[in-house]
């Protein structure tokens, strides 16, 4: 480190970083600097005589880990390499890989994707029906996060569905356990139950964590929380070595189990918590935190604090209305051109490129009008969360043959491999295996080699699953003994053209242009693969990323990102070496990564995003659509509508109803803040007067958070048809003057 880790920082920066001795919660508000502290948090650890290896910090996304990463790298150098920085459920990860024998998994047990998971579900419930499954796994997800298991969600029930789903919860536990598998909640849960029955594994990560970092800490969740207290030391709050940096301005995922109880918690559970509040913002102007404030400010508040900004008074906030969204979208591509073709005093010329755009809205559906409206005009965008690399059929082929060479037991991967590409064995083959494990208890793999399967299947069958079973023994000797990138890429053809997969993926698809696609897919994969058993870990944003000595579970939490869209520019590809490892060790990590959040490249073009994708990011200029009472706040319900209560019973169904209906406003009011201050120049927030509900144009009107804001409505509000109007002229003189400069070159 070439200078103190508090060069550069502000005042209240700066007592974060160098509190060190105890608890501390650092209040960051929107763009105050929290990954900056973090990072420097880091650096002043290590400068004051912490082992690099004892700091824990923890995010939410393998992006976000990714990005700290590089930032501590930058700041720090090579002792960064061993700082673990990583997402929960990679940390969950790693504590299960060395300890969950506790728990009765082995070491190779198979993490279990979203698909699986309703797969096993509408076996162990007894439903075709995907949508019910679904939703019984939504159910299960929140239990887990509460820290429940069937018994204890049996006993919480509510209602016959909740009891239903309880039991449905017992025998999907059942599943997990024969085939040696976890899904992504059981990453929390579980450790949380090694750490909390077993005392000598605790004593032992609590010696491994000196200090711990928590980003993002607001969207924690109940078992999060407990696993941090108990990382900690929760019985010595005094001396818990721990920082969590959040704001509860920003919480915005209680649908999926995140709560602000946590923040109520930590000055109870730890009385002597430092807490700071990060108040400057560097990202803003301050028209558009007035606005942030303003609204924020008709909130409760568990720590009250304000945004400011030294970077100027900027654009006024503009409010713009619209007849339906339709116009709306117009609306919104018209403005962008306009800011394109003028710009803005205040932003300067540098804000003018597509990327420097961005279109945010409530919920999903909305994105479809203004896709029309950008393409009409020819505007390059993207809509943020689209399908992840892992998530096409072709790379989950391959993963499952992964899955089932490390783990036997994984019966879901097994039934993916048997079956793709297809090998002779039939599904009444299947049917009957699937019986005979069932009866005896055991896994489908287990089962295939057993002395008495002869007595249900024929000697053909049998046969066939004997070949099936040595085929996957000898594959996975094979990754095991393929070290280094040549060797690993060597196995991977062999073994693609052993199964036929390229043919496979020709004769299932009608379009050959699609077909070649898939497996352009599946060889960059292999390619991707390989690489990492070479140690080179590729990062196509452009971002250096180092991981030298890192363990392979540390440097597999990273990334893996897709090939540039053709709207992007050429993916920069840079690497570093970490040591030849085996196939089947770069296997065991494919898993985790095929459940995280992946990193999208930085390409050229205008965002489309709900607000919830957008949190943590950051645009010049934001339009901010859609703003109407039913969007945003969402399918508010007004308690006030509900008839009075009779009896002391529906009374207090009456107070629950209010409390509900008051809490999902104040995270809709969350979310509309979020929203404000993603803008860095200038602010756009519109409102349609009608807008389409199911086959239906219904009247709608301003959202409450409009007036909220508190705008000065004579500089505010803008005239949307003018600006249209002008903007038309505009382009249409200077593609006459264009033709009379053409005319004239012709003539000349």
């Amino acid at each position: 480190m070439s200078s103190s880790p508090s060069t550069g920082l502000n005042l209240a920066q700066q007592e974060a970083v160098n509190f060190m001795h105890g608890p501390c919660l650092v209040l960051a508000g929107a763009g105050s600097g929290k990954t900056r502290v973090i990072t420097h948090k880091i650096a002043r650890l290590i400068q004051a005589g912490l082992a690099p290896n004892k700091i824990f910090a923890i995010t939410f996304t393998n992006k976000a880990a990714s990005e700290m990463r590089e930032r501590a790298r930058e700041l720090i150098g090579k002792a960064a390499r061993e700082v673990v920085i990583c997402t929960f459920h990679a940390l969950g990860v790693r504590l299960l890989r060395q300890d969950g024998a506790a728990l009765g998994l082995k070491p190779n047990f198979s993490i279990l994707d979203s698909d699986d998971v309703t797969s096993i579900l509408k076996d162990a419930g007894g439903t075709v029906d995907a949508a019910t499954a679904r939703a019984w796994q939504w159910t299960i997800s929140l239990w887990k996060n509460q820290g429940l298991n069937a018994a204890g969600a049996a006993a919480e029930a509510k209602d016959d569905n909740q009891r239903i789903v309880a039991r449905v919860m017992a025998h999907y536990e059942e599943r997990l356990t024969a085939y040696q598998s976890v899904d992504f909640d059981d990453l929390i849960r579980l450790p949380l139950q090694v750490l909390q029955n077993h005392e000598h594994i605790r004593h032992k990560w609590q010696a491994l964590a000196g200090h711990i970092l928590v980003d993002e800490y607001q969207d924690t969740n109940a078992t999060q929380y407990q696993l941090l207290r108990l990382l900690v030391g929760g019985n010595s709050p005094a001396q818990a070595r721990f920082t969590a940096v959040g704001d509860d301005d920003q919480s915005i995922y209680g649908w999926r189990g995140a709560t602000l109880d946590n923040l109520k918690k930590l000055p109870v559970d730890f009385p002597t918590l430092k807490v700071i509040k990060l108040e400057q913002n560097y990202r803003s102007t301050s028209a558009i935190l007035r606005a942030a404030n303003n609204v924020i400010g008709s909130n409760p508040k568990l720590f009250p604090k304000s945004l400011w900004s030294n970077l100027g008074e900027g654009e006024p906030v503009r409010v713009q209305d619209a007849d339906s969204e339709e116009h709306e979208a117009e609306r919104t591509v018209a403005r962008i051109q306009s800011l394109r073709a003028s710009g803005l005093p205040q932003a300067g010329p540098q804000f003018k490129e597509w990327r420097d755009f961005a279109v945010l809205y409530r919920a999903n559906h909305q994105a479809k009008t203004f896709e029309k409206a950008l393409r009409k005009v020819q505007i390059p965008y993207k809509v943020s969360g689209g399908t992840s690399f892992f998530d096409r059929a072709e790379i989950k082929d391959l993963c499952g043959w992964f899955r089932l060479w490390i783990n036997n037991d994984d019966d879901p991967a097994f039934l993916r491999a048997v079956t793709t590409p297809k090998r002779g064995i039939g599904h009444q083959t299947l049917s009957v295996l699937g019986d005979f494990a069932s009866r005896y208890k055991v896994s489908l793999f287990e089962a295939l080699f057993s002395s008495s399967l002869g007595s249900v299947l024929s000697t053909k069958a049998v046969g066939s699953l004997h070949e099936f079973g040595r085929y996957v023994n000898d594959l996975e000797f094979r990754a095991r003994h393929s070290v280094g990138t040549e060797a690993a890429k060597v196995f991977l053809l062999e073994w693609l053209v052993e199964i036929g997969y390229e043919k496979h993926l020709f004769e299932a698809e009608d379009s050959e242009k699609l077909a070649a696609a898939r497996w352009s897919n599946v060889l960059d994969f292999c390619d991707w693969m390989a690489a990492r058993c070479g140690g080179q870990i590729e990062d196509m944003s452009g971002a250096t990323t180092s991981t030298s000595n890192a363990s392979a579970e540390e440097f597999f939490d990273r990334p893996l990102l897709e090939k540039s869209a053709p709207s992007g520019g050429s993916a920069v590809r840079r690497a570093t070496s970490v040591g030849a490892i085996s196939l089947l060790d770069v296997a065991q990590t494919v898993s985790l990564l095929s459940t995280i959040s992946e990193r999208q490249q930085d390409q050229n073009v205008v965002t489309l995003s709900t607000l919830h994708a957008a949190k943590g990011l950051e645009w010049p200029h934001v339009m901010l659509v859609g703003v109407t009472e039913g969007l945003l706040p969402f399918k508010l319900k007004d308690s006030g509508d509900s008839a009075a209560p009779s009896s002391g019973g529906s009374e207090r169904a009456h107070e629950a109803a209010n409390e509900a209906s008051a809490t999902h406003l104040q995270e809709e009011r969350r979310l509309m803040y979020v929203g404000i201050t993603r803008a860095q120049a200038s602010l756009a927030v519109s409102w349609t007067r009608k807008r389409k509900k199911g086959r239906e144009m219904i009247t709608a009107q301003p959202s409450r958070f409009i007036a909220e804001m508190a705008l000065d409505q004579n500089s505010a509000k803008e005239d949307p048809r003018a600006k249209l109007k002008a903007l038309r002229a505009e382009f249409a003189q200077k593609a006459q003057d264009s033709a009379a400069a053409l005319d004239l070159a012709r003539t000349a």
